[in-house]
């Protein structure tokens, strides 16, 4: 009987390493900083927005609440920040409110 090699690998690294080779980490950035948007602002924030949209390092969200966006947009480096922490890899560059 052949001998099998015991190079163990979790799933999150088997993952990890196929959705590099095949390139599709800007799709699943896309999926993920949505999830992380409605976690980090809450309910409150998430009731008030429209769209959100990742292009180029830039997330662009669209909220129905001009009081809001004025609100949002004195915190942009902090929320840019916990968007990253949460994202754990630098994945927006630029925070666009409109």
């Amino acid at each position: 009987m052949a001998k099998r090699e015991n190079d163990s690998h979790s799933v999150k690294d088997l993952m990890k390493s196929f959705i590099k080779e095949n390139k599709l980490e800007k799709g699943f950035h896309k999926i993920h900083i949505e999830e992380a948007w409605y976690k980090i602002m809450g309910p409150g924030v998430a009731s008030y927005t429209e769209e959100i949209k990742l292009q180029s390092g830039t997330l662009f969200i669209r909220l129905r609440s001009s009081v809001l966006r004025e609100e949002l947009s004195h915190g942009k480096e902090k929320i840019k920040g916990m968007l990253n922490e949460e994202m754990r890899e630098e994945v927006v560059k630029r925070l666009l409110l409109v």
